[in-house]
């Protein structure tokens, strides 16, 4: 059988279409993937911003507020987070702010900045106990920090602030004395 060059490529791509959409074709199967569950509004989009940046505030380098970490946090949540996580992380917002509007007669972005660590030491404790009580569960302040440390440590402000930043490094040298000044290198 002799096969010319375009026969070979109608076949080629025949063969790579198949190979692409059977995958997205398996997705289609009733199952909803990376839907969006939760939305959020512009008071909430506001109330993760300050948990953020109380999370990661403002000293000698800016926080994680002046990085945008809360729009980071938001798409991860709606984007790529399960519908059980989804909501989870916007009941423990709710319970959060109510938390602070019930102990300090005011929500938490109206709270002094003492009273939000308080809130936030609480939510904290609250998480802990959560977890280790239910094995698997995701809980909210967990979720938070980590997403915080994460979007500020990936974002522009924390890599080059925060972080020593080499955007064409030398040559590798694993055992390296830092400075006690020296900030940690970002990746």
């Amino acid at each position: 059988m002799n096969i010319n060059r375009r026969d070979a490529i109608q076949r080629l791509s025949i063969l790579m279409g198949g190979m692409i959409s059977a995958p997205a074709m398996a997705g289609l199967n009733g199952q909803k993937s990376h839907a969006t569950f939760v939305q959020f509004s512009a008071a909430q989009e506001s109330l993760v911003a300050e948990i953020a940046d109380t999370i990661i505030p403002t000293t000698d380098t800016p926080g994680a507020k002046a990085a945008g970490v809360e729009k980071f946090i938001l798409r991860v949540v709606q984007d790529c987070y399960p519908e059980a996580n989804q909501k989870a992380f916007a009941e423990g917002l709710a319970k959060l702010d109510s938390d602070c509007q019930t102990r300090f007669g005011k929500g938490f972005i109206d709270a002094s900045s003492t009273q939000r660590k308080e809130a936030l030491t609480t939510c904290m404790l609250e998480s802990d106990a959560t977890r280790k009580s239910k094995k698997g569960q995701p809980t909210f302040f967990f979720m938070i920090k980590e997403l915080t440390t994460t979007g500020y440590f990936t974002s522009e402000i924390g890599a080059t602030k925060a972080l020593e930043y080499l955007p064409i490094p030398g040559k590798f040298d694993g055992c390296m004395p830092i400075s006690p000044s020296q900030k940690t290198w970002a990746l």
